[in-house]
């Protein structure tokens, strides 16, 4: 018997077929003697038309009670899957976010998770019921509905893996699992066995969507094993955990991200402080910047720019506009068409070598690189979004990590990537 967490992402339970497809997963693992947790996301489209809802009324929509509102998408779809069970049989009760005792802090839509009163489940679990957990959700001190965020079902399913002591978390979703680069855009991608904590929260943020990287976080911290599977077939997914039981690929994987944009500063002053001044002035307006690049100084004066989240670009540009007087720089110009291409192996640290061969590719299939932003085990660089498919498929051989056959669905051409990749913009 073992002790095992599914979560279901909303694409998994977008319609009654799917939930019941769920629903006999976590019944048959039930029968076959199981204490099973199921964390459920809100079906497909659920959250985005709440938000909608509520925005006619208030257009921020936002605090204690957009979070009340938002957690009704996953009541809704824990209730549907437990009264699936019912009809095949299988004893199950759904909790909500307080009624499992996921404790957050009380920052609502970005809830801060603190731990896991597992009692109730405990009970729920020995009664011989299959629990049916809402994701996305918590509790605060005040005793108020928090919500974790986008994505947050995931952590939610990390999150009661560890408070009660799980033997693994099956994520399902979508997709077959982890590969080695988006196979909608390199066809040549292959599915991999494992993972190491530190590739997956590196793939997850240089744009991989296949976990969220606060889950991935959370599990290297309590070392809980992620199976990252498909919910339409039985195939063996992905183990995202501590030390995979293989030798270390130099690369592992290769991910690209076109939600960014990039802001550059022409005409500045190269004085000290000058840089502190406008990267303070960003962070106040909660700006998120990824790369930076200052060029060399000529004649006492400089560019700087920098990379950010689509989604931060109108905060972005209210402060450079701010800034740039103040600083006495000429103008900035803004870049919203552009892709973060990352290549990302744990392999990297010892095999030295690989930037030359990645710029040396990229420079053949006459690729532009407009940044580069580096770490042990990351290597990006910035290029044209038109040119973001090429880019990866041409990194992917270059690297040794296509496979032999070829994914069969449909390849996404540059425009199709920019739309399926234009987070939060």
């Amino acid at each position: 018997m073992a002790r095992v967490i599914y979560k279901f992402g909303g694409t998994s339970v977008g319609d009654t077929r799917r939930l019941y497809r769920a629903a006999r997963r976590i019944a048959a693992a039930h029968r076959a003697g199981d204490e099973v947790v199921a964390v459920l996301s809100a079906q497909a489209g659920a959250t985005d038309a709440l938000l909608a809802r509520g925005r006619e009324i208030d257009p921020d929509c936002a605090g204690r009670e957009a979070d009340s509102l938002l957690s009704t998408g996953e009541q809704v779809s824990v209730s549907l899957c437990a009264l699936a069970l019912a009809r095949l049989g299988v004893p199950a009760v759904s909790l909500c976010g307080w009624q499992m005792g996921l404790q957050t802090d009380g920052s609502h839509g970005s809830a801060r998770v603190l731990g896991l009163r597992g009692d109730r489940i405990e009970r729920e679990l020995r009664a011989g019921r299959a629990v049916l957990a809402a994701g996305f959700q918590g509790v605060d001190a005040a005793g108020d509905i928090t919500t974790l965020g986008r994505g947050g079902s995931d952590t939610t399913a990390v999150a009661v893996a560890w408070g009660i002591n799980a033997d693994v978390c099956e994520i399902y979703s979508d997709v077959e699992g982890v590969f080695t680069a988006d196979p909608r855009v390199c066809p040549r991608a292959k599915k991999l066995d494992q993972i190491s904590y530190d590739d997956m929260l590196e793939l997850a943020g240089a744009g991989a969507g296949v976990l969220q990287m606060r889950a991935v976080e959370f599990a290297r911290k309590w070392n809980v094993v992620i199976h990252s599977r498909s919910a339409f077939s039985d195939a063996e997914g992905t183990y995202i955990k501590e030390a995979p039981d293989m030798e270390e690929a130099v690369i592992t994987g290769i991910a690209h991200d076109t939600s960014e944009v990039k802001v550059t500063i022409r005409g500045v002053p190269d004085m000290s402080g000058v840089a502190a001044k406008l990267f303070s002035a960003l962070a106040s307006n909660q700006v998120s910047v990824d790369m930076i690049i200052q060029n060399v100084s000529e004649s006492g004066i400089t560019d700087i720019s920098f990379t950010c989240p689509g989604g931060d670009l109108s905060r972005a540009r209210e402060t450079v506009e701010r800034i740039v007087p103040t600083i006495n720089a000429r103008t900035y110009i803004v870049d919203e068409d552009i892709a973060k291409v990352s290549l990302v192996g744990t392999g990297m640290k010892s095999s030295p070598g690989v930037a030359a061969k990645a710029f040396e590719t990229l420079g053949q299939n006459d690729i532009n690189i407009l940044a580069i932003s580096t770490s042990p085990i990351r290597l990006s660089v910035v290029v044209d979004a038109a040119q973001a498919a090429q880019a990866v498929q041409c990194l992917h051989t270059a690297f040794g990590l296509d496979s032999d056959s070829v994914f069969v669905e449909t390849q996404l051409s540059a425009e199709e990537i920019a739309a399926k990749m234009n987070k939060g913009r």
